[in-house]
Order: structure tokens, then sequence, then C-alpha cells
């Protein structure tokens, strides 16, 4: 099984979903860690290769968990939060892919 390997706040952010969507993305980010794939994702090749979502819908809403399984290391969460709108904010993608780049760097 691969660790998880949570990347600038993505932790305490995903701390703050309801407990259900919170429990909801525990449960899914286990399965990735057991080589599976969770029950609803995309992929999110604007953040960067290999790079998958997954979308969490609780009645408090719509949540994401942005990470990366396809690295030795571990699952990388490069990134969670609350969906309020219909498109992904921009800036949500972007500071997915800085935490990318950053890790990256420090390999």
């Amino acid at each position: 099984m691969k660790s998880i390997i949570f990347l600038g706040d993505s932790r305490d952010r995903l701390r703050e979903f309801p407990d259900k969507a919170r429990s909801r993305a525990g449960f899914e980010l286990g399965k990735v860690q057991a080589g599976d794939e969770p029950a609803d994702w995309k992929p999110m090749p604007s953040v960067g290769p290999g790079v998958r979502e997954i979308r969490v819908r609780e009645a408090a809403g719509a949540f994401r968990v942005v990470y990366l399984a396809a690295v030795e290391e571990g699952v990388l969460v490069l990134h969670a939060f609350q969906k309020k709108t219909q498109a992904t904010p921009k800036a949500d993608l972007d500071l997915a892919a800085k935490r990318l780049r950053t890790w990256k760097e420090a390999r």
C-alpha cells in the first residue's frame, strides 16, 4: 500500500470538509493507496500528467481532492477544496500545479 503525502495545506483543507464529505474523500484516497480507482474521478491534465481529481458530492456541496498516484514515493495529495461553481476555479488548478512543480524540483 502506498503512503499518502500531503503537499502544502491539503491535509488541513481536507480536514475542513464536512464529516460525510471528509469520510468519503478518505475512503476514496484509501482505494487509491491500495492501487484501485476511486468511484468518481476525472483526469486533470491541466495540472500535470497523471493528475486526477476525486469528486465527492454530498448534501453540503461538491468537494474535490486533486492527487497524483503515479509516483513511487506514494500518493501525492496536491489540493483539497470545495467546488462552488460549475467550472473548477483557475486559482485551485494553478495552486495544485504549483505544488506539483515545487515537489518535482525538490526531488
